[in-house]
């Protein structure tokens, strides 16, 4: 992960492509191993925060969308757009 190193610092700053630690429990490593090795699932990154010194990053496990589920979405996005249009022409 590429985090920019502070804009005033001096010789001390780190390496922006550095590796990070990632600092959890061996067996919380592992169900996220597990989780993800399982067919469709994937690691998401839902937020990024500072902490003081620290970097935190919210984690979470994704299910990728059928395609039947893809092609029901568009169908219902596109009802609503013309739907929008519709009434934005009679007021």
């Amino acid at each position: 992960m590429h985090i920019s190193p502070y804009e005033f610092g001096n010789i001390y700053n780190k390496d922006p492509l550095r590796d990070r630690k990632l600092l959890l429990n061996k067996s919380e490593i592992n169900k996220l191993i597990g989780k993800i090795k399982t067919k469709g699932f994937s690691l998401v990154p839902i937020s990024l925060y500072f902490k003081g010194s620290f970097v935190k990053l919210e984690l979470g496990i994704g299910k990728g969308k059928k395609l039947y589920d893809k092609r029901a979405d568009i169908a219902k996005k596109d009802a609503e757009r013309k739907m929008a249009i519709a009434l934005k022409g009679n007021y």
